[in-house]
């Protein structure tokens, strides 16, 4: 005797879920695997490669299809299917499995490293690392932010029996563990730029390596008649350098003297009719600084214009 299926019964296997509740209902759609961040990033446009089916589910693993009146109710009467479908792949949440979240994990891995690789060089060599240096370096990281984590759990434990002045020790030295940026490895809940900065300021706060930021080149313009003027103003981290050692001596200086302390290395000076200008190499923490004090020195009529984001010395290291 034959079994008769439901006509709205679509049995399917191997699929990756995207879900999405509205209107009190839940409602599915079965993608393959893999795709969907693909299309959520760009890389895939084709939706035919994306979903298994173009169909909308209340129950992806029952085969159960969505009924009509149900979408329309949810999502107004006269939306299409296809609409409907784009709206619950793009803001829907994705039923992750275990091989697609590790292969998401690696793709966000692969990504970090590839920024940070490209920002980061021998200070002495300026040569940029391998990406299998980087790599290498933040597993390094990674496993001592796993025993420090360890450690101060360990030592907030043991703090709660110890006396005043022990637990007073112990709550400074775990301060000063907070001072220094930690990495503990790649998560897929945080873009890989971001990540990519955490992992750039753990590597030199900790130097695993001999690890440095590459330099920005720049190229500063100001008028002459301004250059040879006191500064009006010290940029702020010197102010409170000297705030710190009780001297007013750096503050001291002209235009010109402040804008070339800015610049690591000066790689050319010259003099275009009313205008000086130089070519140097500047760290990239000090560009903002070096903007602001040249454009309220100048009153707008200096520039600073960025020739290199980050200058490296390509080869083998």
């Amino acid at each position: 005797m034959p079994i008769n299926q439901p006509s709205n019964q679509i049995r399917l296997t191997n699929v990756s879920l995207v879900r999405m509740k509205k209107g009190k209902k839940r409602y599915e759609i079965a993608c393959y695997k893999n795709k969907v961040l693909e299309w959520r990033s760009g890389v895939e446009t084709d939706l035919d490669n994306v979903l298994q089916i173009p169909s909308v589910f209340l129950s992806v693993s029952k085969g159960q299809t969505a009924p009509t009146q149900d979408l329309a109710k949810s999502f107004g009467a006269e939306t299409p299917v296809n609409d409907i479908i784009l709206e619950i792949l793009n803001k829907g949440e994705l039923q992750v499995g275990e091989k697609e979240r590790h292969a998401q994990l690696e793709r966000v891995h692969n990504e970090v490293i590839d920024i940070v690789a490209g920002k980061l060089v021998d200070p002495k060599s300026k040569r940029v690392y391998t990406t299998g240096m980087i790599a290498k370096a933040l597993d390094q990281l990674s496993t001592q932010g796993a025993h420090h984590q360890h450690d101060a759990k360990w030592t907030s434990s043991a703090s709660e029996t110890a006396t005043p002045t022990t637990a007073q020790e112990n709550g400074d030295t775990k301060g000063k563990r907070k001072e220094l940026p930690t990495w503990t490895g790649v998560v897929t809940t945080k873009s890989a730029k971001s990540q990519a900065l955490d992992a750039m300021k753990a590597l030199i706060a900790h130097q695993p390596i001999p690890i440095a930021r590459a330099r920005m080149r720049l190229r500063i313009t100001c008028p002459n008649g301004i250059l040879k003027q006191a500064a009006k103003a010290a940029p702020k981290k010197e102010v409170a350098q000297d705030d710190a050692d009780g001297s007013e001596e750096k503050v001291k200086g002209t235009v010109k003297d402040r804008i070339l302390g800015y610049i690591e290395q000066v790689e050319s000076q010259d003099v275009l009719g009313e205008e000086w200008e130089v070519v140097g190499f500047v760290e990239p923490g000090a560009f903002k600084g070096l903007g602001e004090f040249v454009g309220g020195e100048t009153r707008g009529r200096g520039r600073v214009e960025v020739l290199d984001m980050a200058v490296i010395h390509e080869g083998d290291s």
